[in-house]
């Protein structure tokens, strides 16, 4: 099994360590890719674990939303989420705007107390389903 790792490559090590326990071979690391034996792996161990495994890692590391993995047979390839300019425009606002603008807003913009409606409350129902009726004994003649 092959894992392509593209721009991940510098977490590789961090990768290998934590993949090693989870398959159940030592995966051997080259330059932009991690090589495991197939009959090295726990048995039941599929592609498609090993995807999810990837997926953990990456989220332990916070970079989940930054990364896909695809699988095609027994090749998979971590490739790198290229943001479009207006998501990456949102993000920088998000993160520019100061948070003390909301709640100055809320100060100026007090709306006056809503009135809350008190509705009845509904009778609770019995149970859905009828009791069964109790068998006969069976009488001896």
């Amino acid at each position: 099994m092959k894992i392509t790792l593209g721009t991940l490559k510098d977490k590789g090590d961090e990768l290998v360590s934590f993949l090693e326990p989870r398959v159940g071979a030592k995966p051997s690391l080259s330059s932009d890719s991690v090589e495991i034996d197939d009959e090295g792996l726990r048995k039941g161990v599929k592609p498609r674990d090993v995807k999810t495994y990837i997926k953990r890692f990456l989220f332990m590391k916070g970079v989940r939303e930054n990364y896909r993995v695809f699988v095609s047979g027994k090749e998979l390839t971590v490739q790198e989420i290229q943001l479009g300019e207006e998501e990456e425009e949102k993000e920088e606002k998000v993160e520019a705007k100061p948070k003390e603008e909301p709640q100055q807003a809320k100060e100026e913009a007090a709306p006056e107390p809503a009135k809350e409606e008190v509705k009845p409350e509904k009778a609770k129902r019995g149970a859905s389903k009828k009791p069964r009726g109790k068998k006969k004994a069976e009488s001896e003649d």
